[in-house]
């Protein structure tokens, strides 16, 4: 019978900063084949991995996916990028965030690619890795090599429990396992192939190599085959369940609040200056008229406190980078990943109270006539202070992307941000002195915040676009 393919690579160059670490590489996996990849260190086979998920930007060439009859470009060089079909992955670095419990996370690997079994099939593919004992702990608890096991779980899953044959990358799924575990991994990996699964695994172990169909050595960039053992017995699997369309961006939204209801440092980080901001301006406003002097102190001021909640960096950038917990989702999700987490990990949610807020504190030598006008507007700039907040926390993930992060002048790619706030803080001042209006020239309120907004979007558009090309 003939192998159907369903993932492949073309003709692919990938470079890591200067080097080239592929160079017109091409690769396939079929239905039913177990292929390993082998070569020294920094020879390339996570970028092949990687390349294959769709995670790194290409020089040139292409990959594609099948599913169910259908090619899916899933990258190339010209920047076009699509989420792949349901797969199961396993990163170098495992891909978990540290607050999740193992069960959860066993649970969001299955709901990212479609699959929404019952609890006590989660219980049940734990306790075959020695898992159940520890399904409600944080994964932070977990032993180093209890981890391993976990991450690889996920990997496999997906296709253990997926009736129609799935993509498996998992690199360097046995670095870190005990010997039981490595014989667990090697009987999943050849009941998958009978299955008609395929599996791509990156290693240094010979012995878990003997269990490939395929051998793809890398050496100067350069990938050569020869053929694999095939050897390791069958073990008996989990009965697959029924799947549903794939939800991934659901999935991640859904991570992204309770993993921050979990641990809300994401809201008091952004709140604890935005309070101190306040109480410095009460402090800078003590033995100010404000009848007397320009509006734009006060709306700035009135302002600034969220402005500051607002650009502050996201707890998510954290998150997402423990253990390449962000790059996993960038791989499951496809391009969406980074427009998604933009919008759950922005302040959304504190610019209107505190913005409110501020103008209680700091307003109370203001007309009461003036005040309440103002009352009655001041949501609509705080509104449109949402939008820098998303662009802000875009242009943050952008920068935690960076292969040397915390060199990078983040804080002076926010600087852009000044100039929407500026456009709010005129806004909020024309409110101030004329009361809400509402013209259509350029200095009018409403418009203003518009402009706010539009440049806001221009910005969050180039921080999410840049990354694929």
């Amino acid at each position: 019978m003939p192998i159907s393919t369903l993932a492949q690579v073309n003709g692919i160059e990938v470079h890591r900063g200067p080097s080239v670490v592929l160079n017109s590489a091409s690769a396939t996996i079929g239905s039913g084949e177990v292929v390993s990849v082998m070569g020294d260190n920094g020879s390339g086979k996570t970028t092949l991995i990687e390349s294959f998920a769709g995670i790194l930007p290409l020089r040139s060439g292409e990959v594609i996916w099948h599913d169910e009859g259908e090619s899916i470009l899933v990258r190339d060089s010209d920047g076009r990028r699509n989420p792949p079909p349901p797969m199961g992955l396993t990163l170098q670095k495992g891909g978990i965030s540290g607050e999740e419990t193992v069960s959860e996370r066993l649970e969001v690997s299955l709901s990212a690619s479609g699959i929404h079994p019952r609890r006590e099939k989660i219980e049940v593919l734990l306790g075959h890795w020695g898992l159940r004992h520890r399904s409600d702990d944080r994964v932070a608890h977990l032993s180093g090599g209890l981890r391993r096991r976990l991450s690889i779980l996920c990997g496999l899953a997906p296709a253990v429990l997926s009736e129609t044959p799935r993509v498996v990358l998992l690199d360097e799924p046995s670095e870190g396992l005990d010997d039981s575990a490595k014989e667990i991994l090697k009987g999943w990996i050849r009941a998958l192939s009978s299955r008609n699964h395929g599996i791509l695994f990156a290693t240094h172990d010979k012995d878990l190599s003997s269990c490939a169909d395929r051998i793809i050595s890398i050496e100067d960039s350069i990938l050569s085959e020869s053929p694999g053992k095939s050897i390791g017995e069958i073990c008996e699997l989990p009965k697959p369940v029924k799947s549903s369309e794939k939800r991934a961006i659901s999935s991640l939204i859904r991570w992204s609040i309770r993993m921050e209801i979990r641990n809300p440092i994401e809201t008091v980080g952004r709140a604890t200056p935005a309070i101190v901001a306040i109480l410095l301006s009460y402090a800078l406003l003590m033995d100010y008229d404000l009848q007397s002097h320009d509006s734009r102190l006060l709306s700035a001021l009135v302002l600034a406190p969220a402005f500051i909640a607002s650009i502050s960096s996201p707890a998510l950038v954290s998150r997402l980078s423990e253990s390449d917990c962000g790059r996993w989702w960038d791989a499951v999700a496809g391009p969406m990943a980074r427009p998604a987490f933009s919008i759950t990990g922005a302040s959304i949610i504190l610019p209107i109270p505190v913005t409110y807020l501020s103008w209680f504190v700091l307003s109370g030598s203001v007309d009461a006539q003036v005040s309440s006008e103002v009352l009655a507007w001041l949501w609509i700039p705080a509104l449109a202070m949402m939008d820098l907040a998303i662009a802000s926390t875009a242009l943050h993930l952008l920068v935690s992307d960076l292969s040397r992060s915390s060199a990078a002048p983040a804080p002076l790619l926010l600087v852009v941000m000044v100039w929407p706030f500026l456009e709010l803080t005129d806004a909020l001042s024309s409110i101030i002195d004329n009361g809400m209006t509402w013209g259509t020239s350029i200095h009018e309120p409403l418009v203003t915040c518009i402009v706010a907004s539009v440049i806001s979007a221009l910005v969050w558009l180039s921080a999410i676009l840049i990354p694929d090309y």
